[in-house]
């Protein structure tokens, strides 16, 4: 047989990998379930022509086709999306005389791309969004209490600290068309471009690509410079001299969101005023964030979102809405590369039952039954080998404890890592609550649930 080769972007995790894969994914769950979103799965396939409505190239949508198909046919028309916004989008439409407005959901799973693989970036994925969407209106709180239920979220799960950096379209608008930029959305997306290119070629652009004078150019850069951990950007803003309805509307917003999201009870989320930020999307009509993680700078963000007022419309109800998204394998794949989190060990298994002999074994699977009957993932020696084997069958999995039945009939349990061995109980023992699951392990020897 040939050599199987891995197919680039489309990664597969080893199974105490996917230990934290699933602790991360549960973990995120919890909290946006405490905040009262609804979990909602969308289909993988969209229609072509949904996918690329928003301006995206072909390139970057996965089309399927089937191999049979009859001759002449077409092809199926749908593509697998390369987000969760564009189906959810769809899903509001859709269902949407079955919903309850505003509509708060998260949605946890994989999307796909065509582009060139790289770290933190793959062809398949797994995102998380949550967001809440409102039927024709939708109050601006709103768009607080979304990014403070991902600063929990994220706050919660056993990664490097991560930073939320915001800004507000109606800012960054404002100011321009205070200070008479020709192309506001050109600006906005050359402005994006910072992070890429140095600020004299980010200025030529503004000139070339947006129409502004050289004046303007340098006023849209000092802008950008304001980065604050803080509200104290709202007079540093004013102090610029730009007057607009709209950007002092944007600076109330930010301020708010700012202050809401640095009020959370976070230990390992910093929020900050990046005046930067800009999000070259043009469906952000007011708050935009990303989010980036301390020591994987080079990631650039593994989340981002914002407020979208027209993203999803029928043509007689429009459906306002603000979400955030969390790449999880754009985080976590890095992460289990360079060591920083592991999986405790590879198998659910807190204890392996020894088996005497194979006469015996049902005398096993019983003690098995009666183990998982309170809860405790268990099972039975594969072979009736002799004990030190089996015992190191144990350790080479993972497996904390192993089960002996004694001539007597009693019981009795070994922790394998101290070597302890006690009576016990099969209608009564419990292990450790941190035995009972696989744990994800830090580089820093501390263990999380």
């Amino acid at each position: 047989m040939a050599k199987i080769a891995p197919l680039s972007g489309f990664p597969e995790l080893l199974p105490s990998a996917r230990v934290v894969e699933r602790a991360v994914i549960d973990s995120l769950a919890r909290t946006f379930e405490l905040h009262g979103f609804t979990s909602i799965e969308t289909r993988a396939v969209e229609p072509v022509d949904v996918l690329l409505g928003k301006g995206e190239t072909s390139k970057e949508v996965y089309v399927l086709e089937r191999i049979q198909k009859e001759e002449g046919g077409e092809s199926a028309g749908v593509g697998l999306h390369f987000d969760l916004t564009v189906p959810f989008a769809r899903y509001v439409l859709e269902h949407a005389g079955h919903l309850e407005f505003p509509f708060r959901r998260f949605q946890i799973q994989p999307a796909w791309r065509g582009e060139r693989p790289q770290e933190g970036r793959y062809r398949q994925f797994t995102q998380a969004d949550v967001d809440i969407v409102g039927r024709d209106e939708l109050a601006f709180h709103h768009d607080v209490e979304v990014m403070r239920v991902m600063v929990e979220a994220l706050d919660a799960l056993p990664i490097p600290p991560v930073s939320f950096q915001f800004n507000n379209r109606k800012l960054i608008q404002g100011f321009y068309r205070g200070l008479g930029i020709p192309d506001i959305e050109a600006a906005i997306r050359v402005i994006d471009k910072l992070d890429k290119l140095p600020r004299e070629k980010v200025a030529e652009l503004l000139v070339s690509d947006a129409g502004a004078t050289d004046e303007q150019a340098a006023r849209c850069l000092e802008l950008a410079t304001i980065r604050v951990p803080d509200t104290s950007f709202v007079e540093r803003v004013r102090a610029l001299g730009v007057e607009d309805d709209l950007l002092e509307e944007g600076l109330g917003e930010l301020a708010a969101v700012v202050a809401g999201c640095a009020a959370a009870s976070a230990s390992s989320v910093t929020v900050e005023a990046n005046l930067r930020i800009a999000r070259g999307l043009d469906y952000y009509t007011g708050t935009v964030v990303e989010i980036f993680m301390a020591g994987y700078e080079r990631l650039k963000s593994v989340g981002g979102g914002g407020r979208y007022d027209a993203l999803a419309t029928d043509g007689r109800t429009t459906y306002p809405g603000v979400g955030v998204s969390f790449g999880v394998s754009r985080s976590l794949i890095p992460l289990l590369a360079d060591g920083v989190v592991a999986g405790s060990r590879s198998v659910p298994s807190a204890v392996l039952v020894a088996v005497v002999d194979e006469e015996s074994r049902g005398t096993s699977d019983d003690v098995a039954a009666r183990l998982r009957a309170r809860g405790i993932p268990c099972e039975v020696s594969a072979n009736a080998q002799k004990f030190g084997k089996q015992i190191r069958n144990a350790e080479r999995r993972g497996i904390p404890y192993v089960w002996f039945e004694q001539d007597d009939g009693t019981h009795q349990v070994k922790d394998i890592r101290s070597g302890d061995q006690v009576d016990a109980d099969p209608s009564a023992w419990t292990p450790p609550t941190d035995d009972l699951r696989p744990q994800v392990v830090t580089s820093n020897n501390q263990e999380n649930s």
